[in-house]
């Protein structure tokens, strides 16, 4: 009984965390468009959040797109197949890579910035102060940021799968000899814009939302020690990264289960 009794009070405090996350979810819609109409702060979480991460999402594309082409082609050219190079890195890219692997690396760089910054705001009780002044702390701190997140992640990913792209163009074809002409042509007739392009963006979208709120939520409800938004960080970047499997896994059966 007392087994029972310990794993009842695990899982209440599981339901209450998991409702209370949704609660503030919920607010922070609530106050987006409070925050729209004031659009220099969006635009400077914009640039805080999405062109601070320019480097290593760039970076890491680049050496992605070059390890991908190299390990392509070496299964591809067993089979006879090494003119589908193109198309291969294409799709890895544009539908997976480019989306989950941005996440990932925005959930490192810039979620962790962002527990930092609001839980550090919390410890220094700015967000109690600016409730005292009848300032909602959700409409001129968290809201601005989701919006910044949501709007920079899919523009991430796209210059991740552009970069990872012109990478793989280089190794295939300057380094390797594949035809130039050949890599480019496949890839155009093989790739939808929609369908591969358009729910790769709508991905990124969604793990966008996923990572921004996850980090918001860690920010705003850690506790107000130095250990405590250190513990918060670590939790934004473990929690973000198995969502973002999680729903990659749920997004990609729905979008590309059937042809």
């Amino acid at each position: 009984m007392n087994l029972l009794a310990r794993l009842g009070a695990v899982a209440l405090e599981q339901f209450r965390g998991w409702g209370h996350a949704v609660f503030f979810f919920l607010d922070l819609l609530r106050a987006v468009p409070a925050s729209l109409r004031r659009f220099d702060l969006v635009v400077a979480q914009v640039h805080a959040i999405g062109n601070r991460s320019l480097v290593i999402i760039l970076a890491s594309g680049l050496a992605v797109g070059f390890v991908l082409a190299l390990q392509m082609y070496y299964a591809l050219v067993t089979y006879g197949a090494a003119e589908n190079l193109g198309l291969i890195v294409n799709l890895s890219l544009v539908r997976e890579l480019g989306p989950v692997v941005a996440a990932l690396l925005y959930a490192g760089r810039a979620g962790t910035s962002l527990t930092a910054e609001i839980g550090l705001m919390k410890a220094g009780e700015q967000l109690a102060a600016m409730e005292l002044m009848a300032i909602d702390p959700k409409a001129r701190v968290l809201a601005p940021r989701l919006i910044g997140g949501i709007v920079s992640m899919p523009i991430l990913a796209i210059l991740f799968s552009a970069i990872g792209i012109l990478g793989a163009w280089l190794v295939a074809v300057k380094l390797i000899g594949v035809d130039a002409g050949n890599f480019w042509s496949i890839m155009q007739t093989g790739v939808d814009v929609w369908r591969d392009v358009g729910n790769g963006v709508f991905k990124a979208a969604v793990f966008g939302v996923i990572c921004t709120v996850v980090a918001l939520y860690q920010g705003h409800e850690t506790e107000a020690t130095p250990e405590g938004v250190a513990y918060a960080t670590t939790r934004t970047v473990v929690i973000s990264s198995l969502w973002v499997l999680g729903m990659d896994f749920i997004l990609t059966a729905l979008m590309f289960s059937t042809p």
